[in-house]
């Protein structure tokens, strides 16, 4: 990029605001509620229900307003019965179709049970048409505690390194004692800028 095209970008800056709207997936428990949370207040709570469905949250971070779309685990689904929890994968799949330029999935890294599951869930979700070559980012939730996986454990397990028809970028956050969220904000906001 040019020093002019650097002025024009920040002269736009100046004077318009830029919208995005982001889907979080993951399992049920994997902190994704938090996260809206995490960056619509800097709060955190212990006293979390369940998403049944999804939740909106919009922020404004800047001149940037980011619309936040939590979207329910399997076992938010589940609750509302077989049928119903079958309409909202529905709904789920296709919000995750409409606004999707990049793909952020959240992983509880203390939970060495569901790693496996949130692999499974993740790779089925990359082989949809409709998510062929968006960038992923994986947010391993959950490093405040002394069980977390590394970094490096969790690009393993999760089989990261094998994915190679899009970017892949993977964070290790706390959402509890706000662990690298604003580097989360920073990339969201920087692959915003090129998917617009």
């Amino acid at each position: 990029m040019g020093l002019w095209d650097s002025f024009l970008n920040w002269l736009r800056s100046l004077f318009f605001k830029q919208e995005m709207e982001l889907s979080l997936v993951g399992l049920q428990d994997a902190g994704k509620t938090s996260l809206v949370n995490s960056i619509a207040t800097g709060g955190y709570s212990e006293d979390m229900i369940p998403t049944v469905g999804f939740n909106m949250r919009k922020v404004t971070k800047g001149n940037v307003t980011i619309k936040l779309w939590d979207l329910g685990g399997n076992a938010g689904f589940e609750a509302c019965g077989k049928d119903i929890a079958e309409l909202l994968r529905r709904v789920w799949l296709n919000k995750l179709r409409r606004v999707v330029f990049e793909l952020r999935y959240v992983v509880d890294a203390a939970d060495w049970d569901n790693i496996p599951v949130s692999k499974t869930e993740l790779h089925e979700l990359l082989m949809k048409p409709s998510l062929n070559g968006i960038p992923l980012l994986v947010l391993g939730n959950k490093i405040d505690k002394s069980q977390a996986l590394t970094k490096q454990a969790l690009v393993d397990q999760l089989g990261l390194e094998t994915i190679t028809d899009r970017e892949v970028s993977c964070y290790m956050i706390s959402c509890k004692e706000s662990i690298n969220i604003d580097m989360v904000i920073d990339w969201l906001i920087k692959h915003s800028k090129t998917a617009t």
